[in-house]
């Protein structure tokens, strides 16, 4: 079978030799004169003929198929070709973690999803209630104080820095990934240095607990029965993977922490009166029986101020509610009904023309007073009421 083969594709090439050229012949010959070469041969040519047209049709379908894809990716519309409207209607819907894996789609895209007027929106909807005056002086202090760093530990770069923050935010900054980013004022001049003047960067700081901001917390020390109804300055710092908050605060002769901060703990700290400065009492001559006020107080001078949540009572010679005439009096009574009628706290005294801060190391020391103007107010301070009266 294998001789026949053979025989017979000599047969067929005989004429094809013929005309090579005589210097191919040598070559040829040797091929043919061995078997395997010339079954080889043969079947190269074979294939060859046989698939010629088939190659052909191939190459043309797939020439015209590549061409239609380039087509329809010249038809196809990218994000970018949107007008500047609707593309920014998008980004406004997007979560701060898609926000942030934006950014790595394209330079032009990370330059939009890093702007200001988007993270506002989520700055306040998450942070606007505790970023209140206190708060935003100490994120302009922290920034002012990092402004300065950078330019002083490489003043030949910083206006470079300045100019490119957008495109080191976007380098350093992944979804959930700024909880492990370092903003310490070490290499603020390379490359890999993210920007501090951005309401991105304030919202990584506050997500990260970075940045320890001023605020005001009820019921300090998991309700510790001596600051029951009562709020407390502290710097707080937020904890991403629990959603609370950790407390420090500051006291005489020691500093307490606290865990686990909820949110609704919590309230802005006012930047007008710091902790140890007397509030001045302006509502005095206003108040009467029924309404809800705070009023500074602390154990010793040496402490700071708390807020602590009362209702003005009426005078012990007074009729009752219909002929009371307490409003007239030079002396207000302030209550705090969450003590027992035999404590030392239950009640004091205060002159409406000349308070000041009144009070002794037995009873302690009372400073301003604020009325309360709003139900929300009352009733935040009404949810912290404790379960059984104090002594």
């Amino acid at each position: 079978m294998l001789l026949s083969l053979y025989s017979l594709s000599f047969s067929f090439l005989h004429h094809f030799l013929f005309s090579m050229e005589n210097k191919y012949l040598n070559i040829l010959s040797f091929c043919f004169s061995n078997t395997i070469c010339g079954l080889l041969i043969v079947s190269w040519l074979a294939r060859n003929i046989i698939h010629t047209n088939g190659l052909t049709t191939t190459l043309a379908w797939r020439r015209k198929t590549r061409k239609k894809k380039n087509q329809d990716d010249e038809n196809k519309m990218s994000l970018l070709d949107l007008p500047d409207l609707t593309l920014d209607c998008i980004l406004e819907k997007l979560s701060p973690s898609e926000l942030c894996a934006m950014t790595f789609v394209c330079s032009e895209l990370r330059d939009k999803c890093v702007s200001d007027h988007l993270w506002k929106k989520h700055m306040e909807n998450k942070w606007g209630r505790l970023m209140g005056d206190a708060a935003i002086k100490e994120w302009k202090t922290h920034v002012a104080t990092l402004m300065a760093c950078l330019k002083n530990s490489n003043p030949s770069s910083y206006r470079s820095n300045t100019q490119q923050w957008r495109s080191r935010l976007a380098a350093n900054l992944k979804p959930f990934s700024w909880l492990k980013t370092n903003h310490g004022c070490h290499n603020r001049g390379s490359s890999s240095s993210s920007p501090i003047d951005s309401v991105m960067y304030w919202y990584s700081n506050l997500e990260s607990g970075k940045f320890w901001f001023p605020a005001q917390v009820y019921n300090r020390e998991n309700g510790h029965v001596g600051f029951m109804m009562s709020c407390y300055d502290a710097k707080v710092r937020y904890d991403n993977k629990t959603n609370t908050f950790q407390a420090r605060y500051s006291a005489h002769g020691r500093r307490a922490a606290e865990e686990n901060v909820t949110w609704q703990r919590l309230r802005p700290a006012l930047v007008e009166t710091e902790s140890r400065d007397l509030h001045v009492s302006d509502c005095l001559q206003g108040l009467r029986p029924g309404d809800h006020f705070e009023i500074q107080w602390r154990r010793t001078k040496e402490f700071p101020y708390g807020w602590w949540f009362g209702v003005v009572g009426h005078l012990q010679h007074c009729g009752g509610e219909e002929n009371c005439r307490c409003i007239s009096d030079e002396n207000v009574v302030m209550e705090f009904r969450q003590f027992r009628p035999e404590s030392p706290w239950k009640t004091t005294v205060l002159n409406r023309k000349d308070h000041r801060e009144t009070g002794n190391e037995v009873s302690g020391f009372y400073g301003g007073v604020k009325k309360l103007g709003t139900e929300e107010e009352v009733s935040t301070w009404k949810r912290l009421w404790p379960s059984q009266v104090l002594d």
